[in-house]
């Protein structure tokens, strides 16, 4: 059998191949479209499925060089926290605050669900932790950043099961996110605004990140963005290993992975030196940044997964994909509409709980967008959600991810 090696130029460049047949198969298909699957795992899979028939088949083997796989997951999270504005969490205020606490309880109950039916089934409850919040409520991006660290435990399969687990989510979000609004706008008879359909409904508070929007992107502004992502990055690193070393809970050394300590750094900058004339950052230019670095990471991790590792795990990834789907449902049914306000803003924000607790962000935003266009604006849900989706469940699903991982 022939076995093809890509080195690291090679690599990427095939990743970018994989983005956009993944893009092929988005315009060709309306179902991929409906769930919003992003373009690199729908292109990732596809090549792991032809890259399964060539291995199977005797024709070849190929080997991937991935020295520039964990870099481009270093851009894409820091660029996170350069994002993060303390000013809009303010202005989130209470309902920030109370949507925090709710996916918090999102994280640690399906962390208990993933492990306890897992030890059911198999007996392997780090594979259950896996099934969890660093799958679903954390994604594509957080799986690939705890692989190794999964795999230091003993699940050497965890990048497949993650990345398996989290585009079924995709799916399971939007099936969920609807229904749950629309059940509550029926069962509890909340009103609805008025609106005029003929026009786009507002979905948001019109908040302007210092004129930046209207401000044409130089090379500029992407050097100074990446200047500080890697600085941040850098010193990042030093954080993680003095925090390893001398921070420890109930006796167990915190092991924070360098990309959150990374993310808090990027934003302690921008929210102190980043503030004075001259040092400031163009956050649309982080944003493009870290979806660039995104798409290209997910490419790269996607391409290099055996979906026969998905074998031993088939029963346990059905059975807790169901579970974990009624639960978030019920959740956001029963707590998240109770606690945010029993009305209208909060049957459309149940709906973006379901979309970023088994999907992502964008999953969630789609589910609210389905709602607002026949029922009419919803502006507290459109500022809270990405407030807490986008940024600050990231952090805190880490440190929780932490936590459990060190005492199984």
């Amino acid at each position: 059998m022939i076995t093809l090696h890509f080195d690291m130029i090679q690599t990427v460049g095939l990743a970018i191949m994989v983005y956009y047949l993944g893009r092929f198969f988005l315009r060709i298909s309306k179902t991929l479209r409906k769930f919003f699957i992003p373009a690199p795992v729908v292109g990732g899979f596809v090549f792991s499925i032809i890259r399964l028939i060539l291995q199977v088949n005797g024709v070849c083997t190929i080997v991937f060089d991935q020295t520039l796989q964990m870099p481009f997951m270093m851009v894409f999270f820091t660029a996170i926290g350069v994002s993060a504005d303390v000013k809009m969490l303010k202005i989130g205020g209470r309902n920030f605050l109370l949507f925090w606490l709710i996916s918090i309880g999102v994280i640690l109950l399906q962390n208990f669900l993933g492990i306890s039916l897992a030890q059911l089934i198999s007996g392997d409850k780090v594979m259950g932790l896996m099934m969890g919040s660093t799958s679903l409520l954390g994604g594509f991006g957080t799986v690939g950043a705890w692989n190794d660290m999964y795999m230091e435990k003993g699940l050497l399969n965890a990048k497949t099961i993650g990345f398996a687990m989290a585009t079924i989510g995709s799916a399971a979000s939007a099936l969920t996110g609807g229904p749950v609004a629309e059940l509550l706008i029926k069962n509890k008879k909340l009103s609805t605004p008025n609106f005029d359909k003929t026009k786009e409904p507002k979905k948001t508070f019109d908040i302007k990140a210092d004129g930046q929007q209207t401000k044409p992107l130089v090379a500029d502004d992407f050097i100074k963005v990446l200047g500080l992502i890697f600085v941040s990055v850098g010193i990042g690193v030093i954080l993680q290993r003095l925090i390893k070393e001398n921070v420890s809970i109930m006796g167990v050394q915190l092991n924070l992975p360098s990309y959150v300590t990374s993310m808090i750094i990027a934003m302690i900058y921008v929210n102190t030196i980043g503030k004075v004339n001259g040092f400031s950052v163009n956050i649309r230019a982080a944003t493009l940044a870290g979806n660039i670095a995104l798409n290209i990471f997910l490419c790269l991790a996607l391409i290099d997964i055996d979906l026969m590792q998905l074998k031993d795990a088939a029963l346990d990834l059905v059975v807790i994909m169901i579970a974990q789907t009624i639960f978030i449902f019920l959740y956001a049914y029963y707590v998240n509409f109770y606690f945010m306000g029993r009305n209208y803003e909060a049957a459309v924000l149940s709906s973006g709980l379901c979309g970023f607790s088994l999907g992502a962000t964008y999953n969630a935003l789609a589910n609210m967008d389905s709602i607002i266009e026949h029922h009419g604006p919803a502006p507290m849900a459109y500022l809270v959600l990405p407030l807490v989706g986008a940024f600050a469940i990231d952090i805190t699903n880490s440190i929780i991810i932490t936590l459990f991982i060190n005492f199984l």
